[in-house]
């Protein structure tokens, strides 16, 4: 077996192998086989490769219990292992976010990704939702966020898998082509006609130092737009879309116009909280539920209620609407 040539800047490059089985491997399963070729691999990954015919015995599609027999010719895609010093991910969630993948091509990645994981590590986190993607397709393809979510809040997170794609993406993002969609949860009740909110936001450090979106004549343009989609007798479910990206945007609006989200521990109201919390809500009420834009054709990724905050609502009664 030849080793994976290195380019001018001395990094190995990572190539397609094909492996002749010997007497010593004959008889093993193919996955167990992958698993010990792609060192470091995890399981999750093998039986991805297998199933989409990347590995390949004898240049036939193949399955993950399939014996191998000397002389067979396994071809083997290319596979980065983990570095040494690269954050511990657990299986666990390996498997939980590979789950909540919902659209995958050779340019996109689209995850419903979970509340509770931020998108990067850093400040004093371990690895975010990109470590996640790199270590679920560590085969030497790049993978980059297109744009961020709140740690806090849940959905639709697109990732781009090449830097041309990373670019076109980010140019249609600054000029206001991805039409972005949540689900909120807000405190008392908004009008029925879509409610605007044109104000500008700064970021600014709270009395405990950290940044906190303020409405504020020297910020940034911010537009945000609240849809009633359900009343119930202390709180509004909300659609909401918006025409610019800030950090926390869609929180500091719901404040500044009264109607704070539910579980906002931040910009939120501490009695409606409580009272959402003997309802079972344990987040923040806030969810990305749909992605649209188009990229040579039009596309739309969608990502359900979870069901954590569909049983809140459930807990709502719904003899209280009005």
């Amino acid at each position: 077996m030849t080793e994976n040539p290195a380019n001018e800047h001395g990094h190995v490059r990572q190539t397609v192998r094909i492996v002749e089985i010997d007497a010593g491997h004959a008889e093993r399963r193919l996955d167990n086989f992958v698993g010990s070729a792609l060192e470091g691999a995890p399981r999750a990954y093998v039986y991805r490769v297998i199933r989409s015919g990347e590995v390949r015995v004898n240049g036939r599609r193949a399955t993950p219990g399939q014996r191998l027999v000397a002389g067979d010719k396994v071809r083997l895609p290319p596979f980065r292992a983990v570095p040494a010093d690269s954050p511990r991910i657990g299986t666990n969630l390996l498997a939980r976010i590979e789950a909540r993948i919902l659209h995958e091509d050779d340019r996109l990645i689209v995850v419903d990704k979970p509340a509770g994981i931020a998108v990067h590590g850093g400040s004093g986190l371990d690895y975010g939702m990109i470590d996640v993607l790199r270590r679920l397709r560590p085969d030497g393809g790049r993978i980059d966020l297109v744009h961020r979510l709140d740690r806090e809040t849940s959905g639709c997170l697109l990732f781009a898998r090449d830097p041309v794609t990373l670019r076109r993406l980010h140019a249609i993002l600054r000029e206001g082509r991805i039409d972005k969609a949540y689900v909120a949860l807000l405190a008392g009740h908004l009008p029925q006609r879509p409610l605007d909110c044109h104000a500008p936001l700064a970021m600014l450090p709270d009395r405990h130092g950290e940044k906190h979106a303020v409405v504020s004549p020297e910020g940034l343009p911010a537009h945000t737009v609240f849809r009633v989609r359900r009343r119930y007798a202390i709180a509004t479910l909300a659609a909401v879309t918006l025409d610019t990206g800030r950090t926390h945007q869609i929180r500091a609006h719901a404040a500044h116009l009264g109607h704070p989200l539910a579980g906002d521990e931040r910009y939120g109201d501490a009695g409606f909280n409580r009272r959402l919390k003997t309802l079972g809500l344990k987040r923040l009420f806030l969810h990305a539920e749909r992605l649209e834009f188009e990229l040579d054709r039009p596309l739309c990724f969608t990502a359900r209620l979870p069901d954590e905050l569909g049983a809140v609502l459930d807990a709502l009664d719904p003899s209280a609407e009005t």
